[in-house]
């Protein structure tokens, strides 16, 4: 292993990464290990989270993966019981497992699309926060870093479970925030913009011209790369952000200054 840990702003730190098989969570799993953590992979999809788990191992990374769906209480306590019993704690996780679903006008959706969303959203972040911060609780404390989304910021149309579940995660977010600061546990979300994803990408091919759109309504006119929104969920987790507490951190090249 190469680098110094002086600088490797989560170097000896054991960290959690749901929704880790591609995408935002594949790209953490990478800037995390690069910055010195021990991690564990979570996702449903093993084949994936098996090559980017030789892939960072083959580096010198410290990285073990569990097949999880977020969405089932036991499944997370047992991806977090395995990061414990490798790692020996527990200090850091990044809960960035989540769906998305095509727009639609919200009376013609299904009752299936709205249960998927938020029970992925916003029942897997909940699941995962519980068994996190039990963990955490024992060690003295940690960090944890939601993903939510601008839309958990501002309404956009044609996409109202998908509005609901991200601001839900705000309003977790904060509410654990202020639960559990006194323990030692700092709870923050971040707010990507729209960023290079499976889930994007099938987004933008099922409607060519958004993507324009898109580039025209932001200051920073172009798509984030994973790896851009990796890098602060990562800042979040380490010591670095040791003041910020309850907060959601847009990450969107400036589209919600609008």
């Amino acid at each position: 292993m190469t680098g110094d840990d002086s600088i490797r702003f989560l170097a000896g730190k054991s960290a959690l990464i749901t929704g880790a098989s591609a995408g935002i969570g594949a790209a953490a799993a990478r800037v995390f290990c690069r910055e010195g953590a021990s991690v564990t992979l979570v996702s449903r999809r093993e084949e994936p989270l098996a090559t980017l788990t030789d892939e960072l191992r083959a580096a010198g990374h410290q990285v073990q993966y569990v097949v999880a769906d977020v969405r089932d209480s036991q499944d997370v306590a047992r991806a977090v019981e395995a990061a414990v019993t490798t790692f020996g704690r527990l200090d850091a996780a990044f809960n960035n497992a989540g769906v998305g679903a095509l727009p639609a006008p919200m009376h013609v959706l299904d009752e299936d699309v709205y249960d998927t969303i938020m029970d992925t959203n916003v029942r897997g972040v909940w699941n995962c926060m519980r068994h996190e911060i039990r963990a955490m609780l024992t060690t003295g404390g940690g960090s944890i870093v939601n993903n939510s989304s601008t839309a958990g910021l501002v309404a956009t149309p044609v996409a109202a479970p998908y509005v609901a579940s991200k601001h839900a995660v705000v309003g977790m977010t904060k509410a654990a925030a202020c639960e559990y600061a006194p323990h030692g546990i700092r709870i923050n979300a971040i707010a990507p913009g729209s960023t290079r994803s499976e889930m994007i990408d099938a987004w933008l091919q099922q409607n060519p011209k958004v993507e324009q759109m898109l580039l025209n309504s932001a200051p920073l006119p172009r798509i984030a790369e994973p790896q851009e929104i990796a890098e602060a969920a990562a800042w979040l987790c380490s010591d670095r952000a040791s003041f910020v507490v309850g907060t959601t951190l847009s990450v969107d090249g400036g589209w919600t200054t609008r």
